[in-house]
């Protein structure tokens, strides 16, 4: 048998792609935190991998008969190539933040690395077994009896990782989950090409462009780094909470919000300013480098800092940030220059403190505000001196939000599982004020109902509603209702149906594209008033769901009998799911419902899992972070049209 001469340039190609990124993820500083550094390990394997193969396929072409060299030269291609897959998937789980779901489920981990520990042992043994390949007595390369066990094991890690995509989906922008698919298309190409012909080594090249995608697309240093710092800038702090509160994912934040950064700035001018803050940040760093901690470092400007330790490492949160403390308490001395610090240092511990990232940011911009003690503080210490400073001035926080229109309305898609799309929407009050942010209704709203002010909060919302269905961009949405909440206060106001039935009129929505929420307590309360108030609106053509179902019980017959369409289940449903004892009420509750005859809404879904039992449970409807957070109109809009 004749040497069988193997195009090697495009391998050459694949190499000089790969070089350029690794050199330039380099030189743009790409190589901090757990996304860019599982990125650089990536580039790293494929080109390590290309090296192999470029030394194996050139002994191979000159006929070299050191049978050794030739197995090492293959066995370190073998494996490296085998390994790709698995590292590629290790930067698609950094990009979802997800990591804490591997380690809580061992067994997952396990099965993940099981198909490439297989036929990385059936590689190395290969010299023996020859069941992978073999150096024959004309010390050619052969394929063994084996050898697809290879493409196997490279299918299905291309199949694991597209299902990967797929089911956190929900958790990237659109263009950060075609760039990702992107690299999967690309490898499947290029092994069915390097399969039916050996010879043209074209897997590394479709691979090194996939990932030079990636880095054009996602790996883009101007979104993440602050460039006066070399820290992640906020941008890429409120991308990273957002999924990591996504996935309930436990954190420590360390805040230091330099207090007399206006001062500074106004002393020494913005570049010198600039200096002291980088000079920050490289204490910083070199602190997690003492510490051997691998934190994520943030800085998002005007002198804020934050320093986020996974939960693993929570045993170091108390030294680290008494180290900075005691640092910044000290004279700090940056290119000559003694500088003075005023810093306030909080720790949070999220989602327990803290679960959203609007609110974080709120909190951050109020320790700004916090007189300075020097002391270490704790964001559970200071929400609850906060909580009782603004329940001290709700009401005027209330009628301030009225007068200078701080009251906005956000909108959840709800989505039809019969139709697989989004079928109509909850509309949700949100209050921002300049001194505490925003300020959740489950603590205005019952401030509103006893000072009365809860009726013009209410036509606020009904009225902000009507005039979004009664738009263009609404009607293009294709929406069947968009349901409003009414609070037990509103639901006993006399004449509620003419009053509800003139803003209609007012702003011309007929009554079919209105729903009326009301929860269970509200329902449960026995007086006329309320009774006749929804019969009234019902016979008006305005229909009326359930909500919170599930959190009373309370009065069960009187509930079953006032007319409404769709119930509710409450979050508390949800978190039962996988719960085999507690999962009985959860399907006695479904049938039940079912057997009035009405259609279900299930709140709280924020994963696959979720939507999938539900779906199986025949229940019509879905509502949760799975698919979208209460957003705002405009926000709401695009959403819909790029769903659809």
């Amino acid at each position: 048998m004749g040497v069988i001469y193997k195009n090697v340039n495009y391998d050459y190609c694949a190499m000089l792609i790969i070089s350029i990124l690794i050199i330039t993820t380099i030189l743009r500083r790409m190589i901090k935190g757990k996304v860019n550094r599982s990125f650089l390990e990536v580039l790293v394997v494929a080109w390590l991998t290309i090296l192999f193969d470029i030394w194996a396929v050139h002994l191979d072409n000159l006929g070299v008969q050191q049978v050794f060299t030739k197995y090492v030269a293959h066995m370190g291609y073998l494996v490296l190539h085998s390994l790709e897959m698995p590292f590629y998937i290790t930067y698609v789980v950094a990009m979802t933040d997800t990591w804490h779901l591997f380690k809580a489920k061992r067994l997952l981990a396990f099965l993940s690395l099981f198909p490439v520990l297989v036929i990385t042992g059936l590689i190395l043994t290969s010299p023996a077994t020859k069941w992978i390949f073999y150096i024959n007595a004309q010390y050619e390369y052969t394929r063994g009896k084996y050898f697809t066990l290879l493409y196997v094991c490279a299918v299905i890690y291309l199949i694991y990782g597209l299902a990967y995509l797929g089911i956190h989906r929900k958790m990237f922008r659109r263009r950060y989950f075609v760039s990702l698919g992107i690299v999967f298309a690309a490898e499947i190409v290029g092994v069915v090409i390097q399969y039916f012909y050996p010879t043209s080594l074209v897997e590394m090249l479709c691979m090194s462009i996939g990932l030079l995608f990636i880095s054009l697309m996602l790996q883009r240093p101007e979104e993440r780094l602050d460039v006066v710092t070399g820290l992640n800038k906020i941008t890429a702090y409120m991308d990273d909470m957002r999924q990591a509160f996504r996935t309930r994912k436990p954190l420590h934040i360390i805040m230091v919000n330099i207090t007399n950064y206006a001062s500074l700035l106004e002393l020494l001018g913005y570049g010198k300013c600039m200096q002291v803050m980088a000079g920050i940040s490289e204490y910083m760093m070199r602190l997690d480098k003492e510490k051997k901690l691998k934190a994520a470092m943030y800085y998002l400007g005007q002198g804020k800092f934050r320093y986020v330790l996974e939960d693993t490492l929570s045993d170091h949160v108390p030294d680290i940030t008494e180290e900075i403390n005691r640092t910044l308490k000290a004279c700090f001395v940056i290119n000559q220059m003694s500088v003075n610090f005023i810093a306030n240092i909080c720790i949070a511990d999220c989602p327990e403190d803290i679960s959203d990232v609007d609110t974080l940011m709120a909190f951050g911009d109020t320790l700004q505000e916090v007189p300075f003690t020097g002391d270490i503080m704790t964001a559970s210490e200071l929400l609850k001196r906060l909580h009782y400073d603004m329940m001290h001035d709700m009401d005027a926080i209330i009628e301030s939000a009225l007068s200078n229109k701080r009251f906005e309305v956000y909108y959840q898609p709800i989505y039809s599982v019969k139709e697989k799309k989004f079928h109509s929407a909850e509309a949700l009050i949100r209050l921002k004020d300049e001194k505490y942010g925003f300020i959740s209704p489950e603590v205005f709203i019952p401030v509103a109902e006893k000072s009365g002010v809860i009726h013009k909060i209410g036509d606020f919302v009904l009225e902000q509603v009507c005039a979004f269905i009664a738009s263009d961009e609404y009607k293009k949405l294709g929406m069947a209702y968009i349901e409003v909440n009414l609070s037990v206060v509103q639901c006993m106001q006399p004449k509620l149906a003419d009053h509800i039935m003139g803003i209609l009129n007012r702003y011309g929505v007929r009554p079919e594209q209105l729903n009326l929420e009301i929860t269970e307590t509200a329902a449960s309360i026995s007086q006329q008033v309320l009774e006749d108030n929804i019969e009234d609106l019902t016979n008006m053509g305005i229909k009326f769901s359930l909500d919170d179902f599930g959190t009373g019980y309370s009065n069960m017959q009187r509930i079953v009998k006032l007319p409404f369409d769709i119930i509710k289940l409450d979050r508390t449903f949800t978190e039962l799911y996988d719960n085999p004892k507690l999962g009985i009420v959860l399907t006695n509750a479904i049938n039940m419902i079912k057997a009035m005859k009405m259609k279900i809404v299930v709140e709280g879904v924020e994963t696959a899992e979720m939507l999938k039992l539900f779906s199986d449970l025949d229940c019509e409807y879905i509502q949760g972070y799975y698919f979208s957070k209460p957003i705002p109109r405009e926000e709401f809009v695009k959403f819909i049209q790029a769903s659809s």
